[in-house]
């Protein structure tokens, strides 16, 4: 897979430096596969979660929902929040979340 802003990794590393263990391990894992589909990455990862969230739309469009996978790190320490495209075998880094920070953007995100 292809991962598409892993600086977004290093950054969060950076600031919390008990991630970083776990920040290489899912990238070298990830950058070795070919997912699919969410079920092949609970094969890998098998805490793997899938988090469907509204997206702001200018006014007059439809609501848009996006599907983001979520993944554990470091013990549940960390949440790396990335957007999946299988068909183009690309993984997004969207955000790299302490667990508190992800149930706040959760909340937010409703």
């Amino acid at each position: 897979m292809q991962i598409t802003s892993p600086q977004k990794l290093k950054d969060f590393a950076q600031r919390h430096p008990n991630s970083k263990p776990g920040l290489e391990r899912w990238r070298e894992l990830m950058a070795q596969a070919n997912f699919n589909s969410i079920v092949a990455v609970r094969e890998v990862f098998p805490h793997a979660d899938l988090a469907k969230k509204n997206v702001p739309t200018p006014p007059g469009q439809p609501a848009r929902e996006m599907t983001y996978t979520v993944f554990n790190i470091g013990g549940n320490k960390a949440r790396l929040v990335t957007i999946i495209h299988y068909e183009r075998q690309q993984v997004i880094i969207y955000k790299v979340f302490t667990h508190a920070e992800y149930e706040a953007w959760l909340k937010r995100r409703r």
